[in-house]
């Protein structure tokens, strides 16, 4: 294999939307970019009265600096820092273009459009360097049609590489070489992407529409015809295909409107054209209600916020969301599903679980979804080995790509191969005759685990194969029941071999509930005795949003205040155990990471952080401080930061409005900036990776003879000289209404104990001082009823409430 990091520098043609975000996303792995897009031929109206020429480099490089400005600004952020704008330069393509020979990738992003795209290409025959990899990042061309007429050298080097949208948040990236494609470039850029940019690539074959789409566009259309044929309601339809079934809050409706509803349809017209007619071609047909929506332009968000939703703000600037009647294309008031299934569903946590249970009733809900998996699963097997051969590629392009939980195969192992089957005999939907060949085996499934690696059913070979790259990472879901070690319902120890133990948290959302707290209080216990090190690791979606918020607020409502200082006192002790265990300990946080899980990582002794790490100390939302060794953990880590000649009041400061506006990392980068993470931490852009670089550095710290670090205590703290200047702070911000009362007091708190209390001069203290400190201040605002109403809103309704 080539060495992969010979692509250092990357040219895009196209600086529109997708072009502009595939640039920032390239800046942030930390290659040289340059951005191109035509020069206007007019002025624009601030141009001419500033006697601006079209030959002038500020108007040439107008339409690229307008773009790229616009992306940069939008939220959430295409970039992990601002700065990284910097790696990033701009140009047009009259005076630039030469400059691509200097470059190791070139990337088309051009319009859709056919004469468009051949005539870049003419262009970039000129000054291209050969050998010079060009690629598309079209989705609704054949590669082969683009490729047609091109010399030997441009054919050989070019194919697809389909980013999605948005490139920074959404991991798929399709690989899609066409007939004359040299062999090496699909496993090279595979790599490549994977490695670098902390893509999922998948191999796809030169086919409409490739694996993402083919599979989803199919799905929502075969939900949106479901809906007319069981007269369900919008609202209905999306909660029973979102979060409850393991797809993203948005759903299918609100996805639509996000993607736009003239995106969705031309593609399953182009697929309907495409594609030879067979028991599933007439679901890409037009349900009525889309093609009224087509001709009264509701698209979505595009058109002005009108889809399948409206929003609407009013002259506060609150917003309303309205529900589309598909009757009568009026909008109505919002309204929640009211399925019976739905509560008992919740309940239950285990995802594959749930599902099973909403396919055995016989309500209209389970009867949707019944419909609509069946024939989900049915066309997926239709789809091998056409447009792949490889049914993990399908899986995977699906999660990368539209953030599902479990592709198409993994649901049919989720509910059970023979499951599977008579559920599409029930709804008469018949699978791909290759699926009777899996129907043979002696445990007929599409996945399997042997001997800690994941082996996958190939159709064409009648067997099955691991997939490949699994020997380079660690995968939780290649070890089996032999490698637990510990386990109760929301946390469980998995022996990672070489000595180390990973602990997952599993409870909702990953909090620390008192099944979380205890287990990892036994773990500790068998670690210290049997292995040199612990990693903190889990496969949910957010690493952890913090504590049992639930159990929190039922003591202080009930006054129960000698069970809820017991709490947080285990608490605290738990996390000063992690920080004093005899081996070491490596957190790999990712996604949200708030509360107790920012604690965590604070005391472990190494962070393996992804890249994309919300991380923060949120607490002051719900009328809290952090209770869990999180104030502590910043006065102590200040002090430690104090060098001779510090104004020591302001780097106090910092710290003190970090926990105040209760801030949140928009990446890893920016939890680092921010001191939540040190220098001495990792950041990981490959998700997959992130286990195994975890292991490595738990093994290197216990290699290198660790010992666990002396108990601080001469934690520099400021008292007074710190506290009156905080309390002049948070007086001025009540005076002026930047804050309530109750922050007020919130605020005043905290600085209590970040200062280090009331002290008439600047003292050493010890961490179980301030631990006291923290947890005194926690107790005594979980009395106030303003907190206890902060609280409950945030169960209820899942926001802040600010009283």
């Amino acid at each position: 294999m080539e060495n992969l990091k010979k692509i250092q520098k990357v040219a895009i043609i196209g600086a529109g939307q997708m072009g502009s975000s595939i640039a920032c996303l390239f800046a942030n792995a930390g290659l040289e970019v340059l951005l191109l897009d035509i020069a206007p031929k007019s002025l624009t109206e601030k141009e001419k009265h500033a006697n601006k020429t079209l030959s002038d480099t500020e108007v040439k490089n107008r339409i690229v600096n307008t773009s790229l400005k616009k992306v940069v600004g939008s939220k959430p952020s295409p970039l992990y820092l601002q700065e990284f704008q910097e790696r990033i330069q701009t140009g047009n393509l009259d005076d630039h273009l030469h400059l691509i020979e200097n470059f190791d990738w070139i990337l088309e992003v051009v319009n859709e459009k056919l004469s468009v795209k051949k005539e870049v290409f003419r262009q970039i025959e000129k000054f291209r360097t050969p050998e010079t990899p060009i690629t598309t990042n079209t989705s609704g061309f054949s590669i082969d049609e683009l490729a047609k007429g091109e010399s030997k050298g441009f054919q050989e080097c070019f194919f697809g590489t389909h980013f999605f949208n948005p490139p920074r948040y959404l991991r798929l990236v399709e690989i899609v070489p066409h007939s004359k494609t040299n062999k090496k470039w699909p496993i090279f850029f595979k790599n490549f992407l994977e490695k670098y940019l902390g893509k999922k690539a998948v191999i796809a074959k030169n086919t409409p529409a490739f694996i993402g789409n083919r599979i989803a566009t199919f799905s929502f259309m075969n939900i949106a015809h479901l809906l007319e044929q069981l007269d369900l309601s919008i609202e209905q339809v999306d909660e029973l295909t979102g979060e409850l079934i393991g797809r993203p809050k948005s759903a299918t409706f609100r996805t639509a409107d996000l993607v736009g509803l003239d995106t969705l349809t031309s593609v399953s017209a182009y697929l309907k054209e495409q594609l030879p007619e067979n028991d599933f071609h007439t679901y890409f047909q037009l349900p009525g209600f889309l093609k009224k929506m087509l001709q009264h332009k509701l698209l979505g968000q595009k058109t002005n916020y009108k889809g399948f939703y409206k929003k609407v703000k009013d002259q506060k600037g609150k917003s309303s969301i309205f529900t589309l009647d598909l009757n009568t294309l009026e909008y109505r008031d919002f309204k929640k599903a009211d399925f019976e299934v739905l509560a008992e569903a919740k309940k239950i946590t285990d995802l594959k679980q749930r599902i099973q249970f909403l396919l055995q009733g016989e309500s209209q809900a389970n009867d949707f979804l019944r419909k609509m998996i069946a024939n989900l699963l049915g066309y997926s097997s239709h789809c091998l080995p056409e447009i792949v051969d490889d049914i993990y590629q399908i899986d995977e392009a699906l999660k990368a790509g539209f953030a599902w939980q479990h592709g198409p195969f993994e649901l049919w192992d989720a509910i059970g191969f023979q499951e599977g089957l008579r559920l599409m005999k029930r709804e008469n939907v018949k699978p791909a005759d290759w699926i009777f060949k899996l129907k043979k085996q002696d445990c007929p499934s599409f996945y399997k685990v042997e001997h800690q690696k994941i082996n996958y059913f190939v159709p064409v070979e009648n067997k099955f194969k691991p997939i490949p790259g699994q020997e380079k990472t660690l995968n939780l879901n290649a070890f089996g029941k032999s490698n637990s070690v510990y386990k109760n319902p929301d946390i469980e120890a998995v022996d990672l071999g070489d000595g180390i133990l990973n602990v997952e948290f599993k409870s909702k959302m990953n909090i620390f509930n008192e099944n979380v707290l205890n287990g990892m209080n036994e773990i500790f216990d068998l670690a210290e005795e049997r292995f040199q090190g612990m990693t903190f690791y889990n496969r949910g979606k957010n690493f952890s949003v913090g504590a049992d918020l639930k159990a929190i607020y039922e003591l202080a409502a009930s006054k129960d205040f000698e069970k809820l200082d017991e709490a947080v006192r285990y608490f605290q002790q738990t996390m000063m155990r992690l920080r004093y265990s005899t081996i070491p300990t490596v957190a790999a946080p990712h996604q949200m990471t708030l509360g107790g899980g920012c604690e965590l990582c604070l005391h472990a002794d190494q962070v393996v952080a992804h890249a994309e790490l919300y991380m923060g100390l949120v607490e002051f939302g719900i009328g809290l401080i952090p209770g869990g060794g999180g104030t502590k953990e910043l006065a102590l880590r200040t002090s430690a930061s104090f060098r001779k000649g510090d104004v020591e009041l302001n780097r106090l400061r910092e710290k003190f409005l970090e926990i105040a506006m209760a801030k949140v990392s928009t990446s890893a980068y920016e939890a680092k900036q921010n001191e939540l993470l040190s220098s001495k931490n990792t950041i990981c852009i490959q998700r997959d990776n992130q286990l195994t670089i975890a292991k490595k550095q738990a093994l290197l710290l216990a290699k290198n003879g660790y010992l666990p670090p002396i108990k601080h205590k001469n934690i520099k703290v400021l008292g007074r000289q710190a506290l009156g200047a905080f309390y002049v702070g948070t007086n001025q911000m009540r005076a002026g209404n930047y804050i309530s009362d109750h922050d007020h007091k919130i605020a005043n708190q905290l600085a209590y104990v970040i200062a280090g209390g009331d002290l008439s001069e600047p003292r050493y203290v010890s961490e179980n001082y301030l631990l006291d400190l923290e947890r005194e201040a926690f107790l005594s605002l979980a009395g106030e009823q303003k907190t206890l109403d902060r609280m409950k809103a945030m169960l209820t309704t899942g926001k802040a409430l600010r009283n």
